[in-house]
């Protein structure tokens, strides 16, 4: 089954957000950079999405005014098979990527990136939707912890393993960045 790799909002954004620490950065850049590694060696194509969204005032992280939307200071150089820049939280709303991966004949999605619970579980679930398989790789995604409506503090790893729970035979098929790699097939 023909394979691509989807690397969502892994940008500098991110670091402009009052939420952003570092402290799940190394480990999810070391399994981001090897699933990006993995790929290229194998010959399996390689699509960044960028996510970009008004207003267009250099304030805003996510306008393109801003000289944030670029990679993620860490993340590998990779020559990418196509760039899209979304506005919504799942890749395949109003970008061409669905198109693209027609036109491509891919049919199995790794799903990698920023943030775990938004934009990776929900263009996760609109790929499924569409009838793509998908391979959600948990430890190339990342998030942050967030407060919760009652003022608790839901961590990030909550987060993930909720997102892994709900994604799992459901949507996805959850891998290994080692599984993952296994199953791409140009």
């Amino acid at each position: 089954m023909k394979t691509c790799l989807i690397v969502i909002d892994v940008q500098e954004s991110f670091r402009h957000r009052p939420y952003f620490t570092e402290h799940d950065m190394p480990a999810y850049l070391a399994a981001q950079n090897a699933l990006i590694d993995g790929c290229v060696a194998r010959g399996v194509p390689v699509v960044r999405i960028f996510h970009s969204e008004g207003p267009e005032v250099q304030a805003n992280a996510f306008s393109q005014v801003s000289g944030h939307v670029r990679p993620l200071q860490g993340l590998t150089a990779f020559e990418a098979a196509a760039t899209f820049t979304k506005s919504r939280h799942s890749a395949l709303v109003g970008t061409g990527l669905s198109v693209w991966l027609t036109q491509h004949g891919i049919q199995r999605l790794i799903v990698s990136g920023i943030r775990t619970e938004q934009c990776c579980e929900t263009t996760t679930r609109h790929a499924s939707d569409l009838g793509f398989a998908v391979d959600f790789v948990t430890d190339a995604t990342l998030t942050w912890d967030m407060q919760q409506p009652d003022g608790r503090t839901l961590s990030a790893a909550d987060i993930k393993m909720r997102t892994a729970t709900v994604l799992q035979d459901r949507f996805a098929t959850l891998r290994t960045v080692a599984q993952a790699l296994e199953r791409a097939k140009p």
